[in-house]
């Protein structure tokens, strides 16, 4: 492509609306064009990205034996209904009604028009397994979108349904796609980690999520030092041993505490360390319930282990709430509660031996609680937010938290959407089962997003080989003044482009004007043709990844250039 005649339109300042790298330098290089909020358009050097991240997906789910389709858009609110997720999925999920009155939404996932096709179409264990996906245009409603194509409201996704007839069959084809998923960010040339990961509304028993490795990551991941253990903080397991010796009391001592009711003033009351502390946490489920977590006062509740735990959702509660229930806020503790209120208490409290807690008495706290007179008032579980230090729940070495950006999850879904849309077939007895589920998403333009915040400096992006959207730019010097030089770029450009993917910047620009485009926009390979360069029969080459520079003579530049692009692709396999 000649830049001259391409739809490529760079800018010098960042816009001020973009927070994170990606947004940022993908709107400067000509990327993307908002349209609305959370909304893009994908400009031709996206686009070429985002197919070439679409091919490797291709590639890799056909090679373990999965077949592509194309499911609407457009979802009746029916077969949502039968999933029982038409109200549970919440205001992300787009609603609207045609002109016949008729209830339709815009799909944030394919779960149940998938159960439905395959319902239809399978009948016998001999049609089984089956495995689809589709790469597809989504939407969800984000309150707040932001980031670019990190989180915007409509976004490329790749998911795909598998169906087998018995667990076995299920968890063969689940660490097949976790292979695949392994292969198609590796090729990409992403640094990733594969995590355990909570469902969500997806749903499923079991799930990884696939994160690239990046400082702007918004999700933390702990991972062991040692082994390769990996999860997501939603997810990840505390396997800390908490001993102490109980001292003091069972029942503790009552001290008056007036106007303390935050962790940071009540260490600051009793001249302690937030450690030795009780911190409460109050919550409210789906039956107006009230649920009190109570957590050593330096660490955090995992809303998410929560709602696992208690087995429903659940929202923070309000003081009005509480004082209702005959709570005094600012003083909760887990002891002397009224009737009718649950409370979880995480492992992190048999670390003291004598704590100090809410009394539920205003201006109250006790002091020299045994934890062990907790046990008999709630539940002791792994509620708390690991941090580094942590131990790993499979070898005890010591975790370290890093930041990821999810990019791909997978989940085994088991037989959630085949019970409740009777996805069934008969067996070899001629009984009637059901059928055994797994879900496999990728964000492709999410993917793309990910590899510029892994991968930029401060000149602009730096693409891997594999989804740069060329592999060379020909940059030449002062084509308008020297015919010798235009008429010998214009010829590398044929030659070349027939071997490789090249965009040629034949505009008549200042050379540091093509040269900062070109970084800006990551091309991995530049090749410079100026008289210089000509007159020693050479041609300049530079690496963008490293900066190298240094000069290439002309009749060995195009097995070079090839060296060069396979080179990297295999570093990015």
């Amino acid at each position: 492509m000649r830049y001259s005649r391409s739809f490529i339109f760079t800018a010098k300042e960042n816009p001020s609306d973009a927070e994170v790298v990606s947004h940022r330098l993908m709107l400067r290089g000509g990327y993307l064009k908002k349209t609305a909020a959370g909304i893009y358009s994908y400009l031709p050097l996206a686009h070429r990205v985002v197919r070439k991240v679409e091919a490797i997906i291709r590639e890799e789910m056909e090679r373990e034996g999965a077949e592509e389709l194309l499911m609407p858009a457009v979802l009746p609110a029916e077969l949502w209904e039968e999933s029982g997720r038409w109200h549970k999925y919440g205001p992300e999920l787009l609603r609207f009604a045609d002109r016949h009155g008729r209830d339709f939404c815009m799909g944030p996932t394919h779960e149940e028009v998938i159960t439905d096709i395959v319902r239809q179409g399978i009948s016998s264990y001999r049609h089984l397994p089956k495995n689809l996906f589709q790469v597809q245009t989504k939407f969800r409603d984000e309150i707040r979108p932001r980031f670019g194509l990190m989180r915007g409201r409509e976004f490329i996704m790749k998911d795909g349904y598998s169906f087998d007839a018995d667990d076995d069959a299920a968890a063969l084809t689940y660490e097949a796609m976790y292979r695949a998923y392994c292969n198609i960010f590796r090729r990409c040339g992403l640094q990733f980690k594969a995590v355990e990961a909570d469902s969500g509304q997806i749903g499923g028993s079991f799930s990884h999520e696939f994160m690239v490795l990046a400082k702007s990551g918004e999700d933390g991941i702990a991972s062991c030092t040692q082994c390769s253990y990996a999860a997501n903080l939603e997810k990840a397991v505390n396997a800390n041993t908490w001993q102490c010796q109980p001292q003091g009391k069972p029942e503790g001592k009552r001290a008056h505490t007036p106007g303390v009711t935050t962790i940071d003033e009540l260490a600051s009351f009793f001249n302690t360390e937030d450690s030795a502390l009780v911190k409460a946490v109050a919550f409210v489920d789906s039956k107006d319930q009230v649920v009190l977590a109570f957590i050593r006062g330096d660490r955090d509740i995992n809303p998410v282990k929560m709602e696992r735990l208690h087995g429903d959702d659940l929202h923070p509660a309000s003081t009005e709430r509480l004082m209702q229930a005959g709570l005094e806020p600012g003083y909760l503790g887990p002891i002397n509660l009224p009737q009718g209120i649950t409370v979880y208490l995480d492992n992190s409290l048999h670390s003291l031996d004598q704590l100090i807690c809410g009394a539920n008495e205003a201006e109250y706290h006790i002091t020299e609680l045994n934890p062990g007179a907790l046990a008999e008032n709630g539940t002791f579980a792994d509620i708390g937010t690991v941090v580094a230090g942590d131990h790993c729940p499979r070898c005890q070495s010591a975790l370290e938290i890093v930041r990821g950006i999810e990019v791909g999850h997978i989940f085994r879904l088991g037989k959630i959407y085949s019970e409740s849309m009777k996805a069934t077939y008969l067996d070899r007895n001629g009984k009637e089962q059901l059928m055994v589920m797994g879900c496999y998403g990728i964000g492709v333009g999410r993917t793309a997003a990910a590899a510029i915040e892994q991968n930029h400096d401060d000149q602009g992006i730096v693409w891997p080989m594999a989804i740069a959207p060329y592999q060379v730019v020909i940059c030449s010097v002062n084509p308008a003044k020297d015919e010798a030089t235009r008429q010998a770029a214009d010829n590398l450009y044929e030659r070349l482009s027939s071997q490789l993917e090249v965009l040629y910047d034949d505009r008549n620009e200042r050379p540091g004007v093509k040269f900062i485009d070109s970084e800006l926009i990551g091309i991995p390979l530049r090749v410079t043709v100026s008289q210089k360069t000509l007159s020693q029969n050479s041609v300049e080459l530079t690496i963008r990844r490293t900066g190298e520079k240094y000069m290439q003579p002309l009749e060995a530049l195009d097995a070079h250039l090839r060296d060069l692009v396979r080179m990297q692709m295999e570093e990015g396999s």
